[in-house]
């Protein structure tokens, strides 16, 4: 078998992160600074010659345009692109919107740290009339409802991540391919629990940067030989 590549990218700071807003399913730009990020990112792949098969991203703006922009920066945008809601960032319920400051403020810090840096415990979901605004959305107004989240724990967001993982990502990397998927802080570290094979204790305290490309090379077997943060 060919050898196999997985380039994971976090989307470059968005409009969210730069106020210090919960973002999740809210579908926010990149500031500024995110869109250098992705250009930037997009350098660091020229300069290593790692030049992607395939990429995929998540339904949200700002994974699909930290894609475009780093493919841009490559000349290299004319490759397949595939995009799934299952690759979104964790849904944080009624917390998105809000600043993290007035939240933490509000429910402690203590609650705060469980629900953003724990492993199974979900932010408040949304109430009936957020939801019914989530499934009136055009992206989604497909999907069936049950498949939409209130809210979501890591653990909720590795549940839907990793069968993606198996069933599309998988089958690139077993013909040789070098993959980039350009996802979110959450997502992303769904996969690193299985790449990596980290505990839920682990996961919890691995910080992802926004736009630094992390490249695993594979063995013949499809085990991970090298992992290296393009820095």
């Amino acid at each position: 078998m060919p050898q196999s590549r997985l380039i994971l990218l976090r989307h470059g700071e968005s409009l969210y992160n730069q106020q210090g807003v919960f973002t999740g399913w809210t579908d926010v730009e990149l500031s500024p600074k995110g869109r250098e990020e992705a250009e930037d990112a997009g350098k660091r792949l020229l300069a290593h010659g790692l030049y992607p098969d395939i990429c995929f991203t998540s339904w949200l703006k700002r994974s699909i345009h930290t894609a475009q922009i780093a493919l841009a920066a490559m000349e290299w945008e004319h490759i397949d692109l595939h995009r799934s809601w299952r690759l979104n960032e964790r849904h944080y319920g009624a917390w998105q919107g809000q600043k993290k400051e007035m939240v933490k403020a509000e429910v402690g810090e203590a609650h705060f740290l469980a629900v953003r840096r724990g492993y199974d415990t979900p932010p408040p979901p949304l109430d009936d009339e957020a939801y019914e605004r989530l499934r009136q959305e055009r992206k989604y107004h497909a999907l069936d409802p049950s498949l939409l989240p209130r809210s979501e724990s890591l653990k909720d967001t590795h549940h839907r991540v990793i069968p993606y993982w198996k069933s599309h990502i998988i089958p690139e990397l077993k013909r040789g391919r070098t993959v980039l998927l350009s996802a979110h802080g959450n997502s992303l570290r769904a996969l690193l629990m299985e790449l990596d094979r980290l505990t839920p204790e682990e996961i919890v305290k691995t910080e992802i940067p926004t736009g630094v490309p992390i490249c695993y090379t594979f063995d013949e077997t499809l085990q991970v030989a090298r992992k290296v943060y393009l820095e």
